[in-house]
């Protein structure tokens, strides 16, 4: 029987924990338990953070447009409400770039929500 090299497996694993350790600090980049610890709370925030990414971004967007409505005399709320009203499918995204980007074509988004 042919003698068998053991431990390709678990070299394997120790290197991909340390491979996606990477960057971290300290002994957390290059000792593999502290580095499996670290790991284990890194993916669980890094899940968290991904749907509050998206919780951010709606939020800045929102101040984005009240910011921009402002001085056209409307609030925020008045001003999507009004959008809805007239079935103009703009979404926040996309008002917030228009109001930060062409403060031009807000205007005539807002005058045409007005009247």
């Amino acid at each position: 029987m042919p003698r068998v090299k053991r431990g390709t497996i678990a070299n394997k694993r120790r290197r991909s924990v340390l491979k996606s350790a990477k960057g971290f600090r300290w002994g957390r980049k290059s000792k593999e338990r502290a580095a499996k610890e670290a790991l284990l709370h890194a993916w669980t925030h890094a899940f968290q953070g991904r749907k509050e990414k998206k919780r951010n971004f709606r939020a800045l967007w929102t101040v984005k447009i009240n910011a921009a409505i402002r001085p056209e005399g409307m609030t925020y709320g008045a001003f999507i409400a009004a959008l809805k009203k007239k079935n103009i499918i703009i979404d926040r995204k996309i008002l917030a770039e228009l109001a930060e980007n062409e403060p031009d074509v807000f205007k005539k988004v807002a005058e045409t929500v007005k009247s």
